[in-house]
């Protein structure tokens, strides 16, 4: 009877000690999993190039990496939640910046348009038209001036000449009278001579 319970004392009495060690292990352990099982391998006994491993510590490490796992995962599904809810974000963004966009294009157009007529051009174009129209009236009412002071020159030039002409013939005229009167009175004294001879005669 004693043999048979010697060791089961003695098994409890291990892993007594063994749970001990692992609470003193734990107090100077480092946190992270690395530094556990660096821990737990250094704390192993070697036995024919064989590593036997504290079961507690096995256990121990395993809960530390299950709830590290546990953890992670959960991290991981927050995190994949906020990616998907920031692409969901993004895409609203794109969509409204895209309708923006349609509607800035669209005011920009209708702004660019002038309807004339009911013709619609671009704001350009009106413009050149316009000025195209413009520089063209200009261009012939400047042919239409430089042609009416030619004219007007031609007109002034030959009231002159109607006016030198005129004042000749006047001149003529007046020449021309006094002329016909001295031949007037040259004939009537022919005439007198010849009437005075004739009554001589008789």
């Amino acid at each position: 009877m004693r043999k048979a319970i010697l060791p089961i004392i003695s098994a409890f009495i291990l892993s007594l000690s063994a749970q001990g060690q692992l609470a003193q292990d734990t107090t100077k352990l480092d946190p992270t999993l690395k530094g556990q099982y660096q821990l737990m391998l250094a704390k192993a006994k070697t036995i024919s190039g064989y590593k036997l491993v504290n079961p507690a510590r096995m256990n121990a490490f395993w809960r530390n990496l299950n709830d590290s796992l546990t953890t992670e995962r959960k991290q991981l599904a927050s995190t994949s939640r906020k990616i998907k809810e920031h692409e969901k974000a993004i895409a609203d963004l794109k969509a409204q910046i895209t309708g923006q966009e349609n509607s800035l294009a669209s005011t920009n157009a209708k702004m660019n348009e002038i309807s004339f007529l009911g013709i619609s051009f671009t704001k350009s174009t009106y413009t050149t038209m316009v000025w195209s129209l413009i520089i063209g009236l200009a261009a012939a009412l400047t042919v239409i001036i430089l042609r009416s002071a030619k004219h007007i020159h031609e007109a002034k030039y030959r009231s002159s000449l109607y006016e030198e002409v005129a004042q000749e013939y006047q001149t003529y005229k007046t020449k021309a009278n006094e002329k016909e009167k001295k031949l007037a009175r040259e004939l009537q004294d022919e005439r007198n001579k010849i009437d005075e001879l004739t009554n001589r005669v008789r």
